[in-house]
């Protein structure tokens, strides 16, 4: 025996199917909005009691894995400094992080390719992979993990020091140095009236000598003429 539903949407009433245009369009809005919602928490906190397994013999290839991925967040590779990315995805931040690294031509251009790819393998190995992540596996990609990071603080402290000394440098007032001193004398009024009377006898023994001078040449002419 069959039964036909009459409405054509089914048993379900939409959210908002009686609300205002204004306030439908929003929940809408909301709704569509959850589908890029990604958290990635933290897998195994302190005091698990999974842990306690490690202990004992046996095959705990998943809890390496999640160690693995947990490593990550507690590590000091300043990953997440700029902002760029949302803080709630770490893997992907991480491995934004490591192959903008190994592309650099920054401050952190020397850092081993190996070294990043080491990390890039281990992490799609423990998150991904299908093949085996024990206890040898995680302890090379911890410790591959460890050496990148004391090598970004070593050089970000380096380049923060670097930064407050240049700062220092242009905050400091330069010296104020001693002005040059001008010594200037100043002669008395008579030798001033001294110094005046020569200079116009000067000039009148120019001029009387211009005089003489064109005087000659007047009658040197004239009697070139006569002769």
């Amino acid at each position: 025996m069959r039964f036909a539903m009459k409405s054509r949407r089914g048993p379900h009433v939409p959210v908002g199917q009686h609300a205002p245009k204004d306030l439908k369009e929003e929940i809408d809005i909301r709704l569509s909005r959850v589908q890029d919602i990604k958290y990635e928490p933290r897998l195994l906190a302190e005091d698990d009691g999974r842990l306690l397994q490690l202990e004992t013999p046996g095959c705990y290839n998943y809890l390496y894995r999640m160690k693995a991925l947990d490593a990550i967040r507690t590590s000091e590779i300043p990953f997440q400094a700029e902002a760029r990315y949302p803080k709630s995805l770490i893997g992907k931040n991480f491995c934004a992080y490591l192959l903008e690294l190994r592309n650099s031509s920054t401050s952190f251009k020397g850092i081993r390719k190996v070294l990043i790819d080491t990390l890039l393998d281990g992490y799609e190995s423990a998150r991904y992979g299908t093949g085996v992540f024990g206890k040898t596996e995680y302890l090379k990609y911890e410790e591959a993990l460890n050496e990148l990071a004391n090598i970004t603080k070593a050089r970000g402290g380096s380049s923060q020091r670097q930064h407050q000394s240049a700062v220092k440098d242009l905050t400091l007032s330069p010296e104020v140095s001693n002005p040059t001193t001008i010594q200037v004398t100043y002669l008395p009024s008579s030798q001033k009236s001294k110094r005046a009377k020569h200079f116009l006898e000067l000039k009148s023994f120019k001029d009387n000598y211009n005089t003489l001078e064109s005087t000659l040449s007047r009658r040197m002419g004239m009697l070139e003429q006569g002769s």
